[in-house]
């Protein structure tokens, strides 16, 4: 298998986690869709460094962090509180009323977190172990779950403010 077979079935394999981030960090369809290239573009340019001692998905992660970061601070948006459209999270049919309420509420509060609180949050719904995070994000262990703590606490709050 050559290079760029193998590239389009790491790819399709981690979509998911691409929209997800592209998700978090966008606040249109043609933002997300730009953003999802662009992370697709920066894995093809590093797919060479990519050095096996971590996962493949951290280190897909990683990339899709900071060029989400990077983006969002060359274009010098301010992230406004939206909405997540249930559609674009693709949720089961199966789901009922009350969970896709849940799901919807968490995501609204989510994009109300700073770039690097949703990047941590998200890992962190992916169940990643804290090592994973950390390494990722480029943070400490025990900062990880002291931030988590604090992201769920503010979420909590923010939740209980609104009712």
């Amino acid at each position: 298998m050559d290079k760029k077979e193998l590239f389009t079935k790491v790819i399709k394999k981690n979509e998911g986690l691409i929209f997800k981030v592209a998700i978090l960090y966008t606040n249109s369809l043609q933002d997300r869709e730009d953003l999802s290239q662009e992370i697709v573009f920066q894995l093809w340019k590093s797919f060479d460094s990519f050095n096996e001692q971590s996962k493949l998905s951290t280190w897909m992660y990683r990339v899709a962090l900071n060029t989400a970061i990077y983006n969002l601070k060359q274009s010098k948006k301010r992230i406004e509180t939206t909405a997540i459209e249930l559609e674009t999270m693709q949720f089961a049919d199966v789901l009922d009323k009350t969970e896709e309420e849940r799901i919807k509420l968490l995501y609204e509060h989510v994009q109300r977190l700073n770039l690097l609180e949703k990047g941590i949050i998200l890992l962190y719904l992916e169940g990643k172990s804290h090592v994973e995070i950390a390494s990722i994000i480029g943070i400490t262990t025990s900062n990880v779950g002291t931030k988590i703590s604090r992201i769920r606490e503010k979420i909590k709050s923010q939740i209980t403010k609104k009712r």
